[in-house]
């Protein structure tokens, strides 16, 4: 952790809401005047678009499961260093993963392929991960130790894989069975590695669905923010003004000493407000030791 250089991460899997974290992030650091350097977990995979495809064969032939959840499709050993790095001096190595044509037309590269690695520039106020790594421990490397505020962002199970089986058959034009074998060989990584970042953060935020999700391979439609509920988790129980946001976000309520349950529809809402005040305090001490 650092009082000079802070770290922010968001970790959760891809339609879990990180989109949603982003969002309020941006807002909060316009209206404070904040200037990060965005690092997207995807950039730390270690193969890219292409390689993962024939890794994944490799590995199926030796009986082992490979997936962008574990250890042997990313670079926690880089990562764990970039926020070591910037932690004590404000820079580090960085690139970025090219999703699709627009991202990767103007570096003259390929869609699923990586930029160069390249130093970041002086003068950021503080690193902003989003990924799904941003406080994972495995074996001596530690990323999480290096972080001064880690939040997740993580639906009900049964939920995120409704989201994951919607969005790759509609967007990427996958099979249904296709998807779901991908569900089935993720499913020891995430155990190992993605389940337990959540037992580590500052700050849950879970997206509860309140419609019936109970066979998540046959339903027919996303459950909308409407029909769900956000159970917002804080580490600490008295870091939060609890009568303050049971005031802000009307029909919310308190579920234990340390949660605040607020309706899906108000989860960037309560975003905004619960974490303004934590990173307005990381600044302040910034500003302090700078």
């Amino acid at each position: 952790m650092s009082e000079k250089h802070p770290i922010i991460a968001v970790t959760g899997s891809s339609g879990a809401g990180t989109s949603t974290v982003k969002t309020a992030m941006e807002h909060i650091f316009r209206r404070e005047h904040i200037n990060p350097v965005i690092v997207e977990g995807d950039s730390f995979h270690r193969y890219n678009r292409l390689e993962m495809k024939e890794a994944i064969k490799d590995f199926d032939a030796k009986g082992k499961n490979l997936s962008h959840f574990g250890a042997d499709a990313n670079l926690f050993d880089k990562l764990e260093e970039l926020f070591r790095t910037y932690s004590e001096s404000g820079t580090g190595q960085i690139r970025r993963y090219l999703h699709n044509e627009e991202e990767a037309a103007p570096y003259d590269k390929k869609p699923g392929t990586f930029t160069d690695w390249t130093l970041i520039p002086d003068g950021t106020d503080l690193l902003f991960y989003e990924g799904l790594h941003g406080g994972v421990v495995s074996g001596d490397i530690d990323v999480a130790k290096h972080v001064d505020l880690l939040i997740g962002v993580v639906p009900v199970v049964n939920l995120e894989w409704i989201q994951k089986i919607h969005r790759d058959t509609a967007e990427r034009g996958y099979a249904t069975e296709v998807v779901t074998d991908t569900i089935l060989r993720r499913m020891y990584d995430y155990v190992h590695f993605i389940s337990p970042q959540f037992s580590r953060t500052d700050i849950n935020f879970q997206r509860v669905p309140l419609v019936d999700t109970s066979n998540p391979f046959i339903a027919r439609d996303i459950p909308t923010p409407d029909e769900s509920a956000v159970v917002i988790r804080f580490r600490e129980h008295g870091s939060q003004n609890f009568p303050y946001l049971l005031q802000m976000l009307h029909n919310s309520y308190m579920s234990r000493p340390n949660s605040i349950v607020v309706p899906g529809g108000k989860m960037g809402l309560a975003m905004e407000l619960v974490l303004t005040p934590r990173i307005h305090a990381l600044m302040e001490n910034k500003r302090k030791h700078g």
